[in-house]
């Protein structure tokens, strides 16, 4: 990477900012008890979508949510990790955005499905192009430290957040900023 594209993307994160009313886990359906790892890794509850794509009232700011379907034993705790990546321009690969990581946030019991979302702002460089940006979660359900479960998804279009959508029900796969 060239010393001007690494302070651009040093430039890029200005904070991430933990909404309050989007980070605690939100239960919705059901409960399980034993669920397999093929079912877990299946669920139409297990999912990725931008929320917050730059609206008016929150300028250069990226949401990032997730879905995760119940646990396989009780016990399990489930954890939701965000990040950002950008795409390439040069190759059109996914690329991790330096210092856009959270650290693995307890989102409740693996009792019941939950949602969380985290929110970036973002400060684009002036007289550079838009990035388009998109975000992945890794999930875990753990027993007290030992991950039982663990998988990565990258955001996609057309989930339903349970909270901190802007606008109410916006779902993307990818986000421009800048």
């Amino acid at each position: 990477m060239d010393l001007q594209k690494s302070a651009f993307i040093a430039l890029l994160v200005l904070a991430a900012l933990i909404a309050p009313a989007s980070l605690p886990a939100l239960a919705s359906a059901g409960s399980s008890s034993g669920t397999s790892r093929n079912a877990l890794l299946k669920s139409p509850q297990l999912w990725a979508t931008i929320d917050v794509c730059s609206p008016t009232d929150q300028p250069d700011t990226i949401g990032v949510r997730g879905s995760m379907p119940p646990g396989n034993q009780p016990g399990d705790t489930m954890y939701m990790r965000f990040r950002l990546q950008y795409m390439e321009p040069a190759d059109k690969q996914w690329v991790d955005l330096a210092g856009s990581a959270s650290s693995f946030v307890a989102v409740g019991s693996a009792k019941a499905a939950r949602q969380a979302g985290r929110s970036f702002q973002l400060v684009p460089v002036p007289g550079k192009p838009a990035f388009i940006l998109r975000g992945v979660v890794s999930f875990q359900w753990r027993k007290g430290s030992k991950i039982e479960e663990s998988i990565s998804r990258p955001t996609t279009a057309g989930h339903q957040s349970l909270a901190g959508a802007d606008p109410a029900g916006f779902s993307a796969a990818a986000c421009s900023i800048g």
